[in-house]
């Protein structure tokens, strides 16, 4: 069914100073609201800084060798347009707050290991699901 796939451990990368206060800072946030944990795993990924369009960095997760295990889900996200056609005739409309979307659904405990990630001074695991894994969407 899944492909058979070794884990795999990457080096730390080095960060500017620029990077890595803001990892420092991303990091400090993640763990206020409980979405990231202390991680004593070997399995671990690099913490990417990406520059936003609005010259602010934001900390991505490089999740490219777990994703070549996994199959792509094979069901398509309906389209908005079919969901609120189907809302019409309902007496009551809700609407979903998506603005951290993943972030409300829980990781299984065992799936937490395979989700870690290296930063300058610890390294840390995703308490919730982060976003570049594959398949994420359609669980959403």
């Amino acid at each position: 069914m899944y492909k058979e796939a070794r884990p795999v451990a990457h080096r730390k990368q080095k960060l500017g100073e620029e990077k890595r206060l803001t990892t420092r800072e991303e990091v400090e946030k993640l763990m206020a609201v409980k979405f990231i944990s202390e991680a004593h795993y070997t399995r671990l990924v690099n913490a990417v800084m990406v520059k936003k369009a609005s010259d602010k960095w934001r900390m991505s997760t490089d999740y490219t060798n777990l994703n070549k295990a996994f199959p792509k889900d094979s069901y398509p996200l309906p389209g908005i347009d079919r969901l609120v056609d189907g809302a019409v005739s309902h007496k009551i409309l809700n609407f979903l707050d998506a603005y951290s979307g993943y972030n409300q659904i829980s990781m299984h405990p065992r799936d937490k290991e395979n989700i870690s990630f290296i930063t300058d001074e610890v390294n840390y695991f995703y308490e919730v699901m982060p976003f570049g894994l594959k398949n994420v969407g359609e669980t959403y």
